[in-house]
């Protein structure tokens, strides 16, 4: 098992391999052709960053046989996919703000798949050459815009609405990971991947038959059932999964400038 991060030292960004409480930096064009260099840091000094620069996130809705279901809703007999932009992706640690435009947000504890390699129509059987490793995802989504556009692209789309890390790791079997969310130190959530309606496998080789998936994209699985617990500002959010870590982050109210008018309810 290893575990990749990216992070901030000095002026410079660099990824690393941790090894107890060092990171080893690495050189390199990116996974999967890094080399080790000589250099060591303290993991505890390091900014840690999105552990990769995703040019998307796909994420799949309605994916775990304990999901409740909403009223009038049906289970898929395929994966129901949806987009959130690069621009939503912020790190460990990192603030997620509650934008003026949204009343009601809340948080979905996933495991995200990390691509590798560029795929494209990849048949499920070949589907492990093309990842890198796992991370967790936190699917932050104002509910209530969710509602009311029956759409999901605002709802998922805000600045802030895609924590990722603190890590990619590699080497683990994705398909026997407790995942689990906490709202001020309080579980909110627990499932298992061994849960999921469509598996890692299927869900890269469907996607990549539907976009072209580049290194660094991320697959987010779905979340358990659970979701839907409102996250106001001031709370800390932390989801795990077994055999990768926590990912931490903090609530807060908007402090730039917003120039949209209220919307009419």
């Amino acid at each position: 098992m290893e575990r990749y991060v990216r992070y901030k030292n000095g002026n410079n960004i660099r990824y690393g391999l941790v090894e107890g409480d060092k990171v080893v930096e690495l050189s390199g064009e990116g996974f999967p052709n890094f080399q080790r260099t000589g250099i060591r840091h303290e993991l505890s000094s390091l900014k840690l960053l999105a552990p990769c620069e995703p040019t998307k996130a796909v994420c799949v809705g309605l994916n775990y046989k304990d999901a409740i279901l909403e009223p009038g809703a049906k289970w898929p007999k395929e994966p129901l996919i949806f987009l959130k932009p690069s621009t939503s992706v912020i790190a460990q640690e990192d603030n997620i703000v509650k934008w003026p435009m949204v009343e009601h947000l809340n948080f979905e504890a996933e495991l995200a798949i990390v691509i590798g390699k560029k795929a494209h129509l990849v048949p499920e059987k070949e589907v492990n050459q093309y990842i890198w490793g796992y991370t967790i995802a936190n699917d932050v989504t104002a509910k209530d815009l969710q509602k009311a556009d029956g759409l999901w692209t605002r709802s998922k789309s805000f600045n802030t609405f895609l924590p990722l890390g603190p890590w990619i790791v590699s080497g683990i079997d994705p398909h026997n990971l407790t995942v689990a969310s906490y709202l001020n130190g309080e579980q909110k959530q627990k499932g298992n991947t061994c849960d999921l309606i469509f598996g890692i496998e299927y869900l890269v080789s469907f996607i990549s038959h539907i976009t072209t998936l580049l290194p660094g994209d991320v697959i987010l699985t779905g979340t358990p059932g659970g979701y839907g617990k409102a996250l106001n500002v001031g709370d800390k959010v932390e989801i795990e999964i077994s055999g990768i870590g926590k990912l931490t982050n903090y609530c807060v109210e908007c402090s730039e400038g917003w120039s949209m008018p209220p919307r009419n309810k």
